[in-house]
């Protein structure tokens, strides 16, 4: 199997190059042909033949490179289809806005939970990516648009907390001074819930943001769209984030679609409400968008406003989330890993 360098620090890879004989210096130089985005090792003209020869044999350079993009006519979202070294293939969003730009990027390729709402798991479950995957899809991205990412949201295809240990070796890679140098409060994850990696990640007191799915206020309503619900139920979905905010005093966000006739009626609004009473948190209520085969409606501006009312007037912050990339399937929930041949 070959092995993947581009997931390593500057100290695994001096170990990794002089466990097999290279002097130490050499990871420095390999490394910052990495940063230079070389693609082969025979780019990497200051390194001895020998050493080359070896990382061919031996290594990869993992890419996510462009394969298609298209571009929102309504606010210039652009959403890409990524190529991965094996043949698979990720979607990733490159967002607008006035602070700068922002990536939305996959960690799996498809999805295991299984959410009805959601394109991505009903187009199935490939494999996780790698670390330098994750940071291959912003380094594209940036390639792409022509001027540096500030911010990264881990909301793509997959569930983030499922590819747990590659997640947080990509946390430490992309915010280290060797890699994209990107500090980790401009970084979110959105979980739908595994419980027992949200403690895991808040015993860890990182400073990226944690987003939970939870789009229902009740076990029963949440099981009907969630399946994960059934193994994690909300007591203790709730439970954990109380125990993240206590660990990191960071504010942690909630997503919430809103189903016509399904979770956005006025007591659903006030059993949110009562559920999230007195917690540092914020609540994003995103209109359910269209994925085929759901069935399901958004619901109507003055639901969304009553909800929104009736959150704030119990002291629960909430917004409702601008949707962006609607018109070519780039908003939350849409993304999918099964392409028709003319996609690629």
């Amino acid at each position: 199997m070959l092995t993947d360098i581009k997931s390593m620090n500057l100290d695994e890879l001096t170990t990794y190059l002089t466990d097999h004989g290279f002097e130490k210096f050499r990871a420095k130089q390999v490394l910052n042909w990495i940063k230079q985005d070389a693609v082969s090792f025979e780019q990497m003209t200051n390194i001895p033949a020998a050493l080359r020869e070896f990382l061919t044999e031996n290594a990869y350079l993992a890419l996510a490179n462009i394969v298609r993009v298209q571009r929102s006519k309504i606010d210039d979202t652009e959403k890409f289809l990524f190529g991965l070294s094996d043949g698979e293939y990720v979607e990733g969003v490159l967002m607008r806005y006035h602070h700068g730009l922002s990536v939305c990027i996959s960690t799996q390729v498809g999805c295991k939970m299984g959410c009805t709402f959601c394109a991505t798991g009903k187009s199935g479950f490939s494999r996780s990516l790698t670390a330098s995957e994750m940071i291959a899809q912003i380094r594209s991205a940036e390639l792409h648009a022509g001027e540096r990412i500030s911010n990264v949201v881990l909301m793509g295809m997959g569930e983030p907390f499922d590819n747990y240990d590659n997640v947080i070796r990509f946390l430490k890679l992309v915010s280290s001074e060797d890699s994209l140098h990107i500090g980790m409060r401009h970084i979110t994850i959105s979980t739908c819930g595994i419980v027992p990696r949200m403690r895991d990640f808040a015993d860890l007191q990182l400073q990226c943001g944690l987003s939970v799915s939870l789009h229902a206020p009740d076990d029963e309503a949440r099981s009907r769209t969630m399946p994960v619900n059934r193994r994690y139920p909300i007591a203790e979905v709730i439970a954990a984030s109380e125990y993240y905010v206590k660990k990191t005093n960071r504010r942690i966000s909630f997503e919430y679609a809103l189903i016509s006739g399904e979770n956005d009626s006025d007591d659903h609004a006030r059993r949110l409400a009562a559920l999230l009473s007195g917690m540092l948190c914020h609540v994003n209520l995103i209109p359910v968008n269209t994925v085929t085969g759901s069935g399901y409606r958004k619901s109507t501006i003055k639901r969304q406003n009553a909800f929104v009312n009736i959150l704030s007037a119990a002291g629960v912050n909430a917004t409702v989330r601008r949707t962006l990339g609607s018109d070519i399937d780039a908003s939350c929930g849409q993304l999918k890993r099964n392409f028709m041949k003319g996609d690629v």
